[in-house]
């Protein structure tokens, strides 16, 4: 498929099969990473935009709710990929909104103290936007925009982006563009 091909595919909403598993940044006590556990929500206009919402959780099979992420922006389609015939790569710029709501209250008391008043109080069912704002727990800095280099393939109704790095890295530079593909999301 072509770069045009695909994106027409992807206007629409998609979501995750089930809860899917993650390395994460942090590390336990003996040094292996730490899994992050999520499910999306994503949503593709025709113009270009899009809207992810995860919910991360605390268990493998997402029933301990931690937080919601809402990230919206627009993409900038780069051209093939070599993991599939009509993978494409995709760069999400999520420069319209990133904003974070508490689902239980120990995370609300985690960004309280990992944040301090930075961002006022932070409680359970209040979003909260970051973008463009300094956050340490995410490592951003003050008016950065956060942005991924991914990749994007579509086979049936299944939409594959690439799969996280296992070693945590993040896809924040081209040279860390995913090689891999991972669970699928499934036409809403």
């Amino acid at each position: 498929m072509t770069t045009e091909e695909v994106k027409q595919l992807s206007v629409g909403t998609w979501v995750s099969i089930a809860p899917e598993v993650r390395p994460s940044i942090s590390k336990n006590a003996d040094g292996s990473m730490k899994p992050f556990y999520l499910t999306r929500t994503f949503s593709y206009s025709a113009d270009g935009k899009f809207t992810l919402q995860m919910i991360n959780t605390a268990d493998a099979y997402g029933k301990i709710s931690l937080v919601k992420i809402i990230l919206k922006g627009r993409t900038v389609w780069q051209g093939e990929h070599p993991i599939a015939a009509g993978a494409q790569k995709i760069d999400y710029i999520a420069d319209e909104a990133y904003e974070l709501t508490p689902l239980i209250q120990g995370f609300a008391d985690a960004m309280n103290h990992a944040t301090g008043d930075a961002f006022g109080k932070w409680e359970v069912d209040a979003p909260t936007s970051i973008l463009g704002k300094a956050f340490p727990p995410f490592g951003l800095s003050e008016g950065q925009i956060y942005g991924e280099f991914d990749l994007i393939y579509i086979l049936n109704d299944l939409m594959f982006w690439g799969a996280k790095h296992v070693d945590g890295r993040s896809f924040d530079k081209a040279e860390n563009r995913p090689d891999n593909l991972q669970i699928p999301l499934i036409r809403k």
